[in-house]
């Protein structure tokens, strides 16, 4: 091998190390003690399907032949904002309950909910603000504490770091 395929090789190798140590940063969560990552677990179920009862089933009703109206106060195109919503209120609960790739997963409801409450439903009722504001409160300290140990996150890391 000449000096310029060592150097790639290294290259490669550096990448895949920042790779792995970022995987890390993205899936390791543990809450210290078992019964607080048991909590957390509790937490991310409870949440999860909660979000998913209320809000991931109206994607599937239809009353008057009307499929729910989702709004779309960022003009995005129909069929993307009907998709993030959908997919943040239908697919992203399961994964959260697996806690598979959880830091990932919430970020796009967080961002549905927070339009909710910051922009949807500013000039609503307190009562009315309050269901956007305490999903992204709860989706948010998700993001921070990650899944806790209790999870396929905590799995696939002792799998990656083995």
């Amino acid at each position: 091998m000449h000096f310029g395929a060592h150097l790639g090789v290294l290259a490669l190798l550096f990448k895949f190390k920042e790779m792995t140590e970022i995987i890390n940063k993205i899936l390791y969560s543990d809450l210290g003690t078992n019964f607080n990552n048991a909590a957390l677990l509790v937490f991310r179920i409870l949440l999860a399907v909660e979000l998913f009862r209320v809000h991931g089933m109206k994607k599937f009703r239809v009353e008057n032949g009307q499929r729910e109206h989702v709004p779309n106060p960022l003009h995005l195109p129909e069929k993307l904002n009907g998709l993030v919503a959908t997919f943040s209120d239908t697919i992203v609960p399961f994964l959260i309950i697996l806690g598979i790739g959880t830091r990932l997963v919430v970020l796009p409801t967080i961002g549905v909910t927070a339009i909710g409450y910051f922009v949807v439903h500013r000039k609503d009722s307190l009562e009315v603000r309050d269901v956007p504001y305490m999903y992204t409160l709860s989706l948010l300290l998700i993001l921070a504490l990650g899944a806790g140990k209790y999870s396929l996150d905590a799995y696939l890391l002792t799998f990656i770091n083995n």
